[in-house]
Formats: C-alpha cells, structure tokens, sequence
C-alpha cells in the first residue's frame, strides 16, 4: 500500500471512530480533522426537504447554494462527480445514503494534485460515501440536522408524517424508487411507503381526506396497519382489510378524516408480475418506451375506512410488466393542481413530463424533484392540496442512474 494510501485510510479511519461519540453538530470538525491528514479542505452540505436549497452544516462560513444554478447542484440533481479547475482545484460529489440524495461535499485539493486522478476521486468518493450514512445515522437523534435542512417550519401534521417515511429514494440491482411530497413543510394527509425483500418490491401510497392533524393522523394509522399487515405475512388484501378496519375504529371513537385512498401494490422482481388493490384513489400511470401505456383502473374499490359501504369484497388487479416499465403513483393534489385560468395540471401533462425527463437521462428522483417543481410552478408555488409522487423502475439498469 502506498503511503497516500495509507493516509487515505487513516483519514476514514478517524472519521468511523470518532463519530462513535460526535454529535451532528461535530461532523464538520471530525471532516476538517479527516481532511488535514490528506493535504485537503472539506466543506459539506446538506440539501433541504424542499430540495431547493444546498445548506453548509457551517453556516457562517458560506451562504446557501442552489441546486438549480450552481457547480454544486448539478453534482446533487444529476449524482455527478464533477471537477473544476482553480487554484487550488476542487472536486465536487454527491452525499448518499445508499441512494437517498443528501447533499454534495466539496474537496480543495492542495498540493497540486489533479482532480481527474482515478484514486483522488476513489478516496474521496469513498468518504463522501461514509459523509452520506453518518448523516442519515444522525438524523435519528439531532435536531440540528432537521433544523438545518428546513427554510420554513413544519407543522405538526408534516412533522408527524416524516418522522414515518422511508427514505425518498431506494435501488438496487432490479429497480429504483423514489418519492417527492409537496409542500414538504405542510403536507397533512398523504403518504407513502415501500419494501424491497426476498425478491418483492412492496409500494404504496396514501391520501387521508383533510389538510390537518387529523389526516395526518388518519395517514399515520394506514401507513402502520399495512406495514403490520406486511410484516405479519399478510397479502395486498388482507392489508387493505386491516387498514380499513383500523380507520373505521378511529372514526367510531370520535375522530375526523374518517377514511383515506390508496394504492397498494407488489412487484415479483424476478418475472415482473405487478399485484395491485386500489382503494377510490387515482389509478397508477404504466410508463413504457417514452410514453403512458395505460392507467391500471382494474380492480377500484371504496377506500380505505368506508369499507362496510362496499357492495363487493376488494379483488387484485394484475399486470405483467417488460423490462424497463415504470409505475408512477400520485395523489390527486398533481393531476388536480389548477393555475389562475382554473386548468388543471392533468395526467397528460404529468406523464409527458416524466417521460421526458427520464429521456434525457436524467436520474428517477431528480425527474420527480423537477415534475413537482412544475406543479408548483403551475399553482405560481402555492398548492391548494398535498402532491405526492412515487416512480418505480423495474430495470437492470436503473441503478446505474443514481450512481456516479
């Protein structure tokens, strides 16, 4: 092992054993003290919920940048390793959690070194990696990470949901899925979850009637219910069943937002057979070569609480999907969103622009980060209702986009 080598190590070495003890607020100082030994300088930041805004954790030395118009942004929007020439020169990379986007890392290079040197770039990769999993460690138990990451407050319905959520981006070697909820510091009633195990993809997503607590809450119990059902074994139907009973007892006991929509649905990551219960919400979109195939209708039911309404038990919808399908979810505050002349956003304009974005190569959860820009942008940034998306990829080769 060569001794920049070694340098290189011991640099990771100090960041794994010192963070055993340091608090978030203490990542900067454990990067500087990591840096020092390999002759660079570390500054890292952190995206916020909105997606839009790039936040130094060392707010005094420097002031946010954007993701739309900086260096930086583009490393984060497209998981890009990009190198700028200066004095000294600099490489910036994206900060993963496995793939969950959670900000960029920039590295000054002294001593005259090349920034399209192969090793400079594998080393610093390989601590912008470890960057990516302390933070998501951290978020766990540090309140400045949240704080930092928010340019508006929360409510206490979004601050509930969160708290509830996956990561908004997953992949592996089959697929990649990726959600976006808007507005982030608002959102009351919807959801959205996943599951990839043992050769099945499990996604859903939710809408509780209501903008308040009380959908938030409604959401809340949902989202459990079909995590238990799931984690007990239980089918797509058995979920649905579970759920609805779970919100019926919450409107026997008094409580408003008495029933929520959903989409539940599995994925055989093996052969592409799609399973999927519908409950009164808006059908998912099948993308496939450029274009909406259909919107899978089969199978809709009453939601989820007003099930003993119901004049016939809930059946599963099927589809076989081909390589490179996406299934694309969302709440009817997207299709729904109507700017000053009173049209509405549409299913039309939403698949277009998701098929367009993924076209020109860009990564699953910055398509989705730009179609929820556009549907703000089409309500002049104020939404009338919670917009919530989830894409899934089913692709050998969808992982490759959201690496490096």
């Amino acid at each position: 092992m060569t001794e920049k080598a070694e340098a290189w190590n011991s640099a990771l070495r100090h960041v794994i054993n010192g963070a055993h003890l340091s608090t978030a607020g203490g990542l900067a100082e454990l990067l500087d003290e990591a840096a020092a030994q390999v002759d660079v300088t570390a500054q890292l930041y952190v995206v916020d919920m909105g997606q839009q805004w790039l936040r130094s954790v060392r707010p005094e030395e420097g002031p946010s940048l954007r993701v739309d118009s900086t260096t930086a942004g583009r490393a984060f929007q497209r998981t890009e390793i990009i190198a700028v020439s200066g004095s000294p020169p600099c490489l910036w990379l994206p900060v993963l959690n496995g793939t969950e986007r959670l900000g960029v890392v920039q590295f000054l290079l002294h001593g005259g070194r090349n920034p399209d040197d192969r090793s400079i770039r594998e080393h610093c990769w390989e601590l912008a990696g470890l960057l990516g999993h302390l933070l998501m460690s951290k978020l766990h138990y540090s309140d400045f990470l949240h704080v930092l990451r928010r340019t508006t407050p929360l409510s206490v319905a979004s601050e509930l949901l969160w708290q509830l959520l996956p990561p908004q981006t997953f992949a592996c070697d089959q697929l990649t899925v990726t959600a976006v909820m808007e507005p982030y510091h608002s959102v009351g009633g919807d959801g959205y979850d996943y599951a990839v195990d043992n050769g099945r993809a499990y996604f859903s997503i939710f809408d509780a009637t209501g903008h308040d607590l009380h959908a938030g809450l409604t959401t809340a119990i949902v989202l459990a219910a079909t995590r238990n059902a799931r984690r007990n074994g239980l089918g797509l139907l058995e979920a649905a069943e579970l759920a609805d009973q779970a919100v019926r007892q919450q409107a026997a006991e008094g409580l408003r937002a008495p029933f929520a929509t959903a989409v539940l649905a599995d994925l055989d990551l093996a052969t592409g057979a799609l399973r999927y219960v519908v409950a009164g919400h808006p059908p998912a979109l099948l993308l496939r070569d450029g274009r909406m195939v259909k919107a899978l209708r089969s199978a809709v039911h009453v939601p989820l609480g007003l099930g003993h309404l119901a004049r016939t038990p809930r059946s599963l919808g099927r589809e076989h999907l081909q390589a490179g399908d996406r299934i694309l979810l969302h709440t009817d505050g997207v299709t729904e969103a109507r700017d000053s002349r009173g049209e509405e956003f549409g299913v039309e304009r939403l698949a277009d622009l998701t098929e367009r974005h993924e076209a020109a190569g860009l990564p699953p959860p910055e398509t989705l980060r730009r179609v929820s820009r556009a549907v703000l942008d089409h309500q002049h940034g104020h939404l009338q209702d919670d917009a919530t998306l989830l894409l899934l990829e089913w692709s050998r080769t969808a992982a490759s986009t959201v690496l490096p």
